[in-house]
């Protein structure tokens, strides 16, 4: 029964490219008309296939991190790339659609992240090794999308400009006050410290990244410019002339958009500006992978700009400027799996293989999301004025400003 079941799935499904699969009895079976995309991949037991057909999405990840799924030459994502490209593009049994709906409906329920909450989500993805980070990401340790302004651009580069691009949308000048809500590792706040002249308020929920950040502000000098706390950004009770928030919204969770907006009103200063950075879904709304909110992101979740809207209106911002970045996120996720790769006989000295296969799953699933998925990265402004910044966008491509871009690459 279950493997009629996931064969009525994957008939229905693969439209385009093609999925070679080795079942559990021997046998093989063909899906799809072939493509740019050809994986094959082996169910190496029967207890897989059950799981398989009650729970895809969950049963995948898990069925390779176990190695009940075996893929040729490992490709993982490769099969990924296939699966998301297809899932937006062929027929879904019913009992697939019905538990989809259901996994939709109840998405608020998966995200109703209290500071509780909140704080246990963030300490289970960001404190388990600044060392591992730091291999995959780079110096600077930026855990967001980086900008490719131009091509050839390095992956240090392109953080660089994205960086430069936030702060050119903030308008900064010397001496504002900016709070940067879930500053990661510092690298933003201490830009715009040593950069733009900005006294910086940096707040994130993992004790590893308040230590680095710390560290590394104090090593660069800029401790009495740059202050990090380790605070919920709900608890703040402060004005700041800016706000700054890269990659953190996906961490607040549907119940909370209401309040997180309301507290970016709330804490500008009048005339102030905010730049929210945030992955953003281009499709309608959907629910968070479970396997991702298992494994890698509890609480997390993508919004669509409907669900954002509602929630900017009722705090009386006025979002001056909003840009979508697509064909940027891509890359930044593939360099981070080329660098992970590299560093496995390092990675293998302090984590198992199932780790290892997680991770890999995981950056393979994000970057397959943005290439072949309706995922990108939404840039929002927003004032308490709608006149607190230019009336047209070319203060952000004026010499100045190409520049400051080009000096930051």
């Amino acid at each position: 029964m279950w493997k009629a079941m996931i064969d009525r799935l994957l008939r229905g499904m693969i439209a385009d490219g093609l999925l070679v699969l080795k079942w559990p009895d021997g046998s093989t079976s063909r899906y799809g008309p072939g493509g740019e995309i050809e994986v094959e991949g082996h169910l190496k037991d029967e207890s897989i296939l059950r799981d398989i057909a009650l729970r895809p999405q969950l049963a995948i990840g898990e069925g390779y991190m176990d190695g009940r799924l075996v893929l040729e030459n490992d490709d993982c994502y490769g099969f990924l790339a296939l699966m998301v490209r297809n899932l937006h593009r062929g027929t879904m049994p019913p009992w697939f659609r019905a538990a989809d709906s259901l996994r939709i409906a109840t998405r608020a329920l998966a995200t109703r992240n209290g500071v509780a909450r909140s704080g246990r989500n963030v300490r289970h993805h960001y404190d388990i090794s600044d060392d591992l980070y730091a291999r995959m990401l780079g110096e600077d340790m930026q855990y967001s999308c980086a900008y490719f302004a131009r091509p050839g651009l390095s992956l240090e580069q392109a953080q660089a400009a994205k960086k430069a691009h936030i702060a050119g949308k903030l308008l900064l000048e010397p001496g504002m006050r900016v709070l940067d809500i879930g500053c990661g590792w510092g690298g933003m706040a201490m830009t715009l410290a040593r950069d733009y002249g900005a006294r910086v308020v940096g707040v994130t929920l993992s004790e590893n990244q308040l230590a680095t950040a710390r560290a590394r502000a104090e090593k660069a000098g800029l401790a009495g410019q740059v202050e990090f706390r380790l605070m919920d950004y709900r608890k703040l009770d402060e004005r700041f002339d800016r706000v700054v928030s890269v990659g953190m919204l996906e961490h607040v969770g549907l119940p909370q958009f209401p309040t997180y907006f309301q507290r970016v009103h709330d804490l500008l200063a009048p005339g102030g500006v905010a730049l929210i950075h945030a992955i953003g879904n281009l499709a309608k709304p959907h629910a968070t992978s479970p396997w991702l909110a298992k494994y890698i992101f509890p609480g997390g979740y993508i919004p669509a700009q409907s669900e954002l809207a509602p929630a900017i209106e009722k705090a009386r911002l006025a979002t001056t400027d909003l840009e979508v970045w697509r064909g940027h996120y891509g890359p930044t996720l593939h360099a981070w799996r080329d660098r992970f790769e590299a560093s496995l006989d390092w990675v293998r000295t302090r984590y198992d293989e199932r780790f290892i296969r997680m991770w890999r799953f995981y950056l393979c699933a994000c970057e397959a999301a943005f290439e072949e998925g309706p995922q990108a990265v939404f840039h929002y402004q927003l004032a308490r004025d709608q006149y607190a910044v230019p009336v047209t966008r070319d203060y952000l491509y004026s010499e100045d400003a190409a520049q400051m871009l080009h000096a930051a690459q």
